[in-house]
């Protein structure tokens, strides 16, 4: 098909951004002061004292005054949906209100930044009870307590087990005016966030649609001899033009060629910019978020619109493994039990492809898998790419290659968002020394793998909302080889029989 035919089957969008449903929060809310007073009420607690949450702060461009796209703190963003810096937050936990803080802004705000906001916009605008400035916090807080003593507040301090670090609890002036606790709010809304509503959930729908279509339109587009670079600039478009995602949910990884096999390529000392060859695999990882809410998508495809044997028997033993887990996904399922069947599944296609020689069972004992997934099969997706929540108090990251890389080992409940992305990757780091070790030689067809040295890698990312019976896939990309074949070449998508004929 000529590339005027594939440039007509281009789409605008059509999808239209969905108003902003801020009763969302307002549940959010709800489930949380549900959950901490069964907490409180379990340990025999007292049913008092506030939630206080401090808002995300604009920062600048180190010394300068550039001030960078100010995007909120997730944890504050769950309960109250502000998308503007400098807020606090408070809930009551005896008397079930909220309270927004908002800042006390200059008098020139108004000739630099727009008009000031009174406070009965936010309170309406935000759905909360009551709206105050940050600096009435010790005022209003102790008039709403009312009773003896100092009112306890409920500060949000935790370890986030993906990034090693810990939230920021909220600070202020006055502070020894409370008593704090650092220990009781963390866990309690962490955990709300891990099963996610039907609000939530409706607009973590929208951030892949938009996103999956922003996939079809690079695919579509990707030609030979350009830079990886476009590729991301055509993703950022769409989802930026059509569904008005100012933010993505994470770097964009746009790699071709060998740089598939860096797994997360995309950073600012690789930055995207290598020029795609002819037979050369793409390995595209981007997730548009809207109202906080993300989403996170890989596509893998060669850049010429035609699959070789190799690039189709390693893409395959990815999407037979990524299609195996979907399968088996449903509540009580253990999510270590569905990494090693990605893994096994990717084992056996390569076994098959006589890259690998020896049994399987053998080579799952030897953890080879992690040799050609190092990564983990999939996390939590929410308001963060690597939503919080993998790892409850007691649970232990295991210490396995590849295993260790999970970024949850949780068993799978209805309402959790969770992407499945396994991969297959010839990363010499790993391969070589496997190759080399007495361990694990014995395994590697010498003469078949030489011919994968640059290949990159194949990964295939979806996102899933487990339900009550199963799970349902979230991301609407072309996944077969003909289907993708198809689509580089014009065909619409989804895919309309009389296309292919």
């Amino acid at each position: 098909m000529g590339s005027k035919r594939r440039e007509a089957m281009s789409m605008a969008s059509s999808l239209i951004p969905p108003e902003i449903p801020f009763e969302l929060h307002v549940g959010n809310r709800d489930k949380l002061l549900k959950s901490i007073r069964q907490d409180l009420s379990d340990s025999s607690r007292p049913l008092h004292g506030f939630v206080l949450l401090q808002g995300g702060v604009e920062k600048n461009r180190y010394c300068t005054d550039h001030a960078e796209l100010f995007r909120q703190e997730s944890y504050f963003a769950y309960l109250f949906g502000v998308r503007e810096p400098e807020f606090y937050g408070a809930i009551d936990i005896a008397t079930g209100n909220s309270i927004l803080f908002a800042p006390r802004l200059p008098t020139d705000y108004a000739v630099w930044l727009g008009e000031i906001k009174s406070l009965s916009y936010f309170k309406e605008r935000y759905m909360v009870s009551m709206v105050y400035y940050t600096d009435e916090i010790v005022q209003v807080l102790c008039d709403q307590y009312g009773g003896s003593g100092k009112p306890l507040l409920f500060l949000l301090h935790g370890l986030n087990t993906d990034s090693d670090n810990f939230s920021k609890p909220a600070e202020f002036q006055g502070m020894e005016n409370f008593e704090t606790d650092l220990t009781t709010l963390h866990p309690v809304l962490t955990e709300c966030r891990v099963i996610k509503s039907d609000l939530e959930l409706a607009l973590i729908q929208f951030a892949n649609d938009i996103s999956s279509e922003a996939h079809i339109e690079v695919m579509r587009k990707t030609r030979v001899k350009m830079k990886e670079y476009q590729l991301e600039s055509m993703f950022l478009h769409h989802t930026y033009m059509y569904g008005g995602c100012r933010h993505c949910s994470y770097t964009c990884i746009c790699a071709t060629g060998g740089n598939g096999a860096v797994l997360h390529y995309g950073h600012a000392a690789a930055p995207n910019e290598r020029i795609l060859e002819d037979g050369d695999m793409a390995l595209l990882d981007m997730g548009a978020e809207y109202h906080f809410y993300g989403s996170d998508i890989t596509c893998s495809f060669p850049v010429n619109g035609k699959f070789t044997s190799d690039q189709a028997l390693i893409y395959n033993a990815v999407l037979e493994s990524h299609n195996a887990v979907i399968s088996s996904m449903k509540p009580g399922v253990s999510w270590i039990d569905m990494h090693k069947l990605a893994e096994k599944t990717i084992l056996e296609s390569l076994k098959k492809g006589c890259i690998l020689v020896g049994d399987v069972d053998d080579m799952m004992t030897k953890r080879l898998g992690a040799v050609f997934m190092p990564h983990g099969l999939g996390h939590f997706l929410g308001l963060d790419t690597h939503d919080p929540g993998g790892y409850l108090k007691g649970l232990e990251r295991p210490k396995e290659p590849g295993l260790r890389s999970l970024r949850t080992v949780r068993e799978l409940k209805e309402g959790m968002v969770i992407t499945v992305e396994p991969g297959c990757y010839f990363i010499d780091a790993v391969l070589v020394p496997a190759m080399e070790s007495s361990n694990t030689s014995m395994f590697f067809n010498r003469e078949t793998i030489g011919r994968f040295k640059s290949f990159g890698g194949v990964r295939i990312e979806s996102d899933l909302h487990v339900t009550a019976n199963g799970c349902k896939n979230m991301s609407k990309c072309p996944r077969e080889t003909w289907e993708i074949e198809a689509v580089m070449a014009g065909a619409p998508w989804p895919l309309d029989k009389k296309h292919l004929s």
